[in-house]
């Protein structure tokens, strides 16, 4: 039996994205049937100057945590926080302290830092396995948003 490599697919250099500050990403993941599926997550730069991911969606109704108003943080920017409901959540665990999910958490995703970037491991992307088009015009852009 051959060992695979894992999946390591770079997201963005660690200074772009500030310390205390949070991120989103649209990427687009490999489902078990082989079709290509939505996947939002959010990076956060804690303050104590680590990096922790989750995907962007709330464990009451799936909606991104920054719906609305774009925020991810509460007021004190203390907790991420859930536009829709107003459910909050630990930033280095993920666990819901108040709101309609209370006890439930984030879906984590494994970050590595790897030469100064922020990667993202294990997890087999669309972006990975390269563009379905031939002639791909540079004024094209590919963005893909979850339903």
């Amino acid at each position: 039996m051959t060992e695979r490599e894992p999946e390591v697919f770079v997201i963005c250099p660690t200074g772009s994205i500030a310390k205390g500050e949070a991120k989103a990403f649209s990427l687009s993941r490999i489902g078990d049937n082989g079709e290509a599926r939505p996947f939002p997550i959010v990076i956060i730069h804690t303050a104590a100057g680590g990096f922790v991911g989750y995907v962007n969606s709330c464990p009451h109704d799936g909606k991104w945590l920054n719906i609305g108003s774009g925020q991810f943080f509460n007021a004190e920017q203390t907790r991420l926080r859930c536009g829709r409901h107003g459910a909050t959540f630990e930033i280095e665990t993920g666990l819901c302290n108040a709101g309609a999910c209370e006890g439930q958490s984030l879906q984590p995703i494994a970050l590595a830092v790897i030469d100064g970037d922020i990667c993202l491991c294990g997890v087999a992307l669309v972006e990975d396995i390269g563009f379905p088009f031939d002639d791909l015009d540079e004024t094209m852009e590919i963005m893909i948003h979850p339903d």
